[in-house]
């Protein structure tokens, strides 16, 4: 046996320059992006910009919506406007003077068209006991049932008189919006038998005023206010997308 083989210490398909050294053992080993071929170093940074400028989008339409009015809400507000709502409206009541004070309970109930050719009207479901069940006891509430039906029963309110006639476009808007939230949960509810469709459906609201303090002297009526909305027909564009391109 050769001595520099012996002395080597490197058994067979063993790098002897790597041990000593080499390049291989130099080159620094890179995580993360950087780690990538150059193609996907590439688009990944491309959606990273992507992804920041929308973001930066969002949060200057959520500041311009909030913001009192000025030169760029008044020569851009339908677009600030269409961005921000139905979904992302703002609501600052709990900063107010007079804060709300009011418990809102929202219900809806459907019309079924049965399998046998007959009509049934089902009882109201409580949709915000529903998700105030939901949220008790939760650690990580989502948002949908923190803020959806709540903040598209405010967006309707908002933008309907006290005859629930819509006032403008947002209006019209709301009234789409609420109506596909109390279908979609309705449905997932499962009111009726096999062969049941739901052909409409209709909500209403349950004010009741919160009691105040012991110690304060002021005198409110804790008898509960109902608000009832018109029946509204399931439109085919009321139904989830793929059960509607179905029909």
């Amino acid at each position: 046996m050769d001595r520099n083989d012996e002395g080597s210490g490197a058994g067979p398909g063993e790098s002897v320059g790597a041990e000593a050294g080499g390049p291989e053992a130099e080159r620094p080993v890179r995580v993360g992006i950087a780690g990538l071929r150059l193609g996907y170093q590439i688009a990944a940074a491309c959606a990273l910009a992507v992804v920041a400028a929308a973001a930066c989008v969002h949060v200057a339409m959520l500041f311009l919506h909030v913001a009192p009015s000025n030169t760029l809400t008044k020569q851009h507000g339908d677009v600030v406007d269409e961005w921000i709502y139905p979904e992302f409206e703002q609501n600052w009541k709990l900063f107010a003077p007079n804060p709300l004070q009011q418990n809102v309970a929202v219900q809806a109930r459907a019309e079924l068209r049965t399998a046998d050719g007959g009509v049934r009207t089902t009882d109201w479901y409580g949709l915000s006991a529903e998700d105030g069940a939901a949220i008790d006891g939760s650690l990580l509430p989502s948002h949908t049932q923190q803020n959806e039906l709540r903040r598209a029963w405010d967006f309707y309110v908002g933008s309907h008189d006290s005859q629930n006639r819509p006032v403008g476009l947002r209006g019209q808007l709301s009234e789409r919006y609420v109506r596909r939230i109390a279908y979609m949960r309705l449905e997932r509810e499962e009111p009726g038998r096999k062969g049941d469709e739901i052909a409409r459906v209709q909500l209403r609201s349950k004010t009741t005023n919160v009691r105040p303090p012991k110690w304060s002297d002021e005198k409110v009526s804790l008898k509960p206010a109902y608000r009832v909305l018109p029946w509204w027909t399931v439109e085919p564009d009321d139904l989830p997308l793929a059960e509607g391109a179905a029909r």
